[in-house]
């Protein structure tokens, strides 16, 4: 499957500028979610393991979910950036 868009890219004449830009912003995405799922996920088995804790346990995973936001619309942005210019 990616073979082929490589592929149909290359024939269409896109630079590989553009092309890396759509990989790379595809990349950044992912890592995203996959940080944020982790990040929810182990949040949800301590506050399972020690209820107490849940307030904070709560603020410091939006903090760091936030965190990995900005990296990745930074890197959205970034690709945007080499893909129009």
């Amino acid at each position: 499957m990616l073979l082929t868009i490589l592929l149909q890219a290359a024939a269409a004449g896109a630079g590989l500028a553009k092309l890396g830009a759509g990989i790379g912003a595809g990349l950044a995405v992912l890592g995203a979610g996959i940080g944020i799922g982790l990040i929810g996920s182990r949040a949800m088995e301590a506050m399972a393991r020690q209820p107490e804790t849940t307030g904070e346990l709560r603020n410091n995973m939006i903090v760091a979910a936030a965190l990995i936001e900005g990296v990745a619309f930074f890197a959205i942005i970034i690709c945007a950036l080499a893909f129009f210019i």
